[in-house]
């Protein structure tokens, strides 16, 4: 049976992190898992403590996706790399359609259809159009719990060390070395940001974000922007 290990990347998730840990550990029992703490300063790793194999993480860099996956990745001896965001929710059938998946030697990686923890007529179209993207355009972002085979990905030198899109430009990398796949099976997303800043201005916001990472813009600008949200306060400037 192909070994599966589970990377849970962790900043400030203390609300989430030991509900998504013990959720984890029902649904998929023969996963070992790795929590990667980048420098969380609400206690997120001391409560990950128990429920999985914690790496504070001693890298000198500042924390990012890319650097914790990376990290998380380097500490595992599983076959299969599966990397799971602290607020989201992966199917139990998951696991089995992911073997099923990787028993094609063709097939290098994917990830899930995703869904969304709140209901909306623009989240709805936005999971649709996900769905349509990750199949077609073989584009599998971080929500969608991408897995990829550990030796596809050391081949690869792992996610790409960006302060954004890490996951879109793995995804392009993978596609040339082999076939992606959309499992059946769901995840659910957290849609906290949607719900904050509003989803139609979201989608636009990320769309324009994709848009200057494919003008070339450095991506520590592109992860600012993202920061700011879609209504960054407005500078007030004096006489």
């Amino acid at each position: 049976m192909i070994s599966v290990f589970i990377v849970v990347p962790v900043l400030n998730e203390a609300t989430t992190i030991e509900a998504t840990l013990r959720r984890l550990r029902t649904d998929f029992p023969g996963c070992e898992l790795v929590v990667v703490d980048g420098g969380s300063t609400d206690g997120s790793a001391e409560l990950a403590a128990g429920l999985a194999m914690v790496l504070t993480k001693a890298l000198t860099s500042p924390p990012g996706w890319a650097r914790q996956l990376n990290a998380g990745a380097v500490h595992t001896t599983g076959e299969v790399l599966w990397f799971v965001h602290a607020d989201t929710h992966p199917d139990p059938a998951a696991l089995p359609q992911i073997r099923r998946a990787l028993a094609d030697p063709a097939v290098v990686g994917g990830g899930c259809r995703l869904r969304f923890d709140h209901r909306s007529v623009a989240l709805r179209w936005l999971a649709w159009a996900s769905k349509l993207r990750a199949r077609h355009l073989r584009e599998i972002y971080g929500d969608q719990a991408m897995f990829v085979r550990r030796s596809v990905f050391t081949e690869l030198g792992g996610f790409p060390d960006l302060a954004l899109m890490e996951d879109l430009e793995l995804s392009h990398r993978l596609r040339r070395r082999g076939k992606l796949v959309v499992l059946r099976a769901g995840v659910t997303a957290s849609a906290r940001r949607f719900v904050e800043h509003g989803t139609v201005a979201m989608i636009v916001l990320m769309q324009y974000l994709k848009l200057l990472y494919f003008l070339g813009v450095d991506p520590e600008l592109i992860r600012r922007r993202y920061a700011a949200g879609p209504r960054p306060e407005k500078r007030r400037t004096g006489r």
